[in-house]
């Protein structure tokens, strides 16, 4: 057997090789740790949640303060689509999550490392698209049929695809029209709602948003307009979920949880946006759930 001696210069290029090792351990760790987008509130219970939309349009920057004052909270908010969001939980890197992705909700249930899935509130799922709908899609009789049109006519399309609660739903639709997109007319962003609207704008595309964002960016988008709603495959609910297994922060968002729950939040569901756009960008859980149940 060969026994090598560690000389000096063999000593130091162990350890800067250990070095460099752990460096980039480190440097993986921190590039795979997500980074909040917003802090509200200082008090001494604090919990993490991960949304997208609510978050962006200011609807939860509200509710986040007036919770935080009344409950001694700090709330801290991650960006993230309900995809990664719903990740973002499973990991333990947050305590809660919003989230408008129904199939991957139910699946995180029903595997049993989720729970608390009830519903807050909604809005819906509009297409819109160029102002002069090159595809035709005012007359589509439900959304499968306007995304067939598209397909037919050739037309532009953004998909948000990165696996947020729309990019799930759009994949759901195309399903149920049995097509499989892709082309140079299906133009990937893998960027937010607000920001995708923007380059459908730019692309003069056709482009899945829920109403609420829609609504908000209206008057910066002079290219696009309301192309199709309606049905009950695009309404878009929203639900709680947190883990089975407790994280740190989880009972202060469980009673952030029952606080969307209650009735001021749905007070102000009802109404939010209304004074700033001339009309409300969200439906309380009541109606939510009426809609869910008769299918409209």
């Amino acid at each position: 057997m060969r026994i090598f001696k560690t000389t000096p210069s063999r000593r130091a290029a162990l350890s800067w090789l250990g070095s460099s090792l752990a460096f980039a351990t480190t440097a993986r760790a921190q590039q795979s740790e997500p980074k909040p987008e917003r802090v509200w509130g200082d008090g001494p219970r604090q919990f993490k949640v991960a949304t997208g939309s609510p978050g962006e349009l200011g609807l939860l920057e509200v509710l986040a303060k007036e919770f935080a004052t009344g409950n001694g909270a700090t709330i801290i908010w991650y960006k993230a689509g309900s995809g990664q969001a719903i990740d973002l939980l499973k990991a333990r890197k947050v305590d809660i999550v919003l989230a408008h992705a129904p199939a991957a909700e139910k699946g995180a249930v029903a595997a049993g490392w989720a729970t608390g899935r009830r519903v807050i509130g909604s809005n819906e799922f509009w297409i819109v698209g160029p102002k002069a709908d090159p595809a035709k899609l005012a007359d589509s009789r439900n959304a499968t049929d306007a995304f067939t049109r598209m397909v037919q006519g050739r037309a532009k399309f953004v998909t948000r695809a990165d696996n947020s609660g729309t990019h799930q739903k759009e994949m759901e639709i195309w399903k149920a029209a049995a097509i499989a997109p892709a082309g140079d007319w299906y133009i990937p962003n893998k960027d937010f709602m607000a920001a995708s609207l923007r380059r459908a704008d730019k692309e003069q595309a056709y482009f899945l948003t829920d109403s609420s964002t829609f609504i908000a960016e209206r008057q910066n988008l002079s290219g696009l307009a309301l192309a199709y709603r309606g049905g009950p495959m695009l309404l878009n609910p929203y639900h709680t979920l947190w883990l089975s297994d407790p994280t740190p922060g989880q009972r202060t968002a469980i009673r952030f949880a029952e606080f969307l729950y209650g009735e001021q939040t749905q007070t102000l569901l009802r109404t939010f946006g209304q004074e700033k756009f001339g009309e409300p960008m969200y439906n309380d859980a009541a109606t939510t759930v009426a809609r869910m149940s008769s299918g409209t």
